[in-house]
């Protein structure tokens, strides 16, 4: 008993460590002229740093910098949670993170399948670039796709950018390097593979796509029904004390739920709305026309993400009505 009140005390200092040093945002000074992304480390916790990108959609003026990418300093090296949108990227958050620590780089993480969160792999070619298997499979099935979007949406931002699907295929496993204990663990529901990163000697979550705060999610490769179940695993985990503060890979850096929150919100409402239109026999521009709920409505990337999810779901809704198989 005295020892899980010692490892509680332990947690509760990181914790307050963390709050302490969150701060508030340091959004990136892009410099579209120079093809600069302005990347600003910011310290989050003890030997964490986030590098954070815009809360909007992609565009050429944010360079497709919409993501937030991150690295924790262990004693035994660098481990690199995301390497975002492109070659140029990632060339410019390892020379980011040398201006931080000496420490070796020792692994990139990619939390699932999306283009920023490894189309910068390239830049790390000399690491092991890891990532759950499933999520390997759709960056090999879809990169080339991926690319041709983003070339599309960003120009000169992706100059020599080519799909490189991480190279390592991990379990779920649980990392000791110096005082920082990594749980990587595997749920899905935004893509069918989503691995989260639990600091448990900072109290950080690193919470990939799962979680969003104040932005619109995305929801291309998304389950539903699994989503809001792996949110209700992240918000049980909460509960235990496993974390206090959360790196959503879209949106402000936040302590406690306030994105798994704002995420189930968003979906539950969202299948809401469907369900309703399709019952009204509304066609989906109908649909689209219906105003936003005011707690959602100056979100980032509102309302292109609200329209995309339409457009992909909303058919299945209006067959179900009609009590034809989706």
């Amino acid at each position: 008993m005295r020892r899980l009140r010692v490892a509680a005390l332990l947690l509760a200092c990181a914790a307050g460590a963390a709050a302490q040093e969150a701060g508030e945002p340091a959004p990136p000074r892009v410099d579209a002229r120079r093809l600069d992304y302005g990347l600003q480390p910011r310290q989050i916790a003890p030997g964490t740093w986030v590098l954070e990108g815009a809360v909007e959609d992609f565009s050429r003026a944010n360079g497709c910098n919409i993501i937030n990418t991150a690295f924790i300093a262990t004693g035994e090296g660098v481990v690199v949670i995301n390497t975002g949108p492109s070659r140029l990227y990632g060339e410019q958050q390892r020379r980011a993170i040398a201006r931080v620590t000496d420490e070796p780089v020792r692994q990139v993480l990619n939390l699932n399948l999306h283009p920023d969160y490894f189309l910068g792999n390239q830049a790390w070619d000399d690491v092991p670039t890891q990532a759950l298997a499933g999520s390997i499979a759709g960056m090999r099935a879809e990169g080339a796709a991926y690319e041709d979007n983003l070339y599309r949406l960003c120009g000169d931002w992706m100059r020599a950018t080519r799909a490189s699907p991480a190279r390592q295929a991990l379990q779920p496993q649980t990392l000791r390097l110096g005082r920082h204990r990594l749980e990587l663990r595997r749920l899905h529901g935004h893509t069918p593979d989503d691995l989260v990163l639990l600091d448990h000697h900072t109290g950080v979550l690193f919470a990939g796509g799962l979680v969003f705060a104040r932005r619109v999610p995305t929801t291309p490769h998304a389950d539903m029904a699994a989503w809001l179940a792996s949110l209700d695993t992240l918000a049980q985990w909460q509960a235990q004390g496993l974390f206090q503060t959360v790196v959503p890979s879209h949106g402000p850096v936040h302590a406690g739920l306030l994105g798994i929150e704002q995420t189930r919100d968003w979906l539950l409402w969202l299948r809401q709305l469907m369900q309703d239109g399709a019952e009204r026999g509304m066609d989906l521009g109908e649909l689209m026309q219906q105003p936003v709920p005011a707690r959602f409505a100056h979100w980032g990337a509102q309302p292109a993400e609200l329209r995309r999810s339409l457009a992909q779901w909303y058919p299945g809704h209006e067959q179900r009505a009609l009590g034809r198989p989706k």
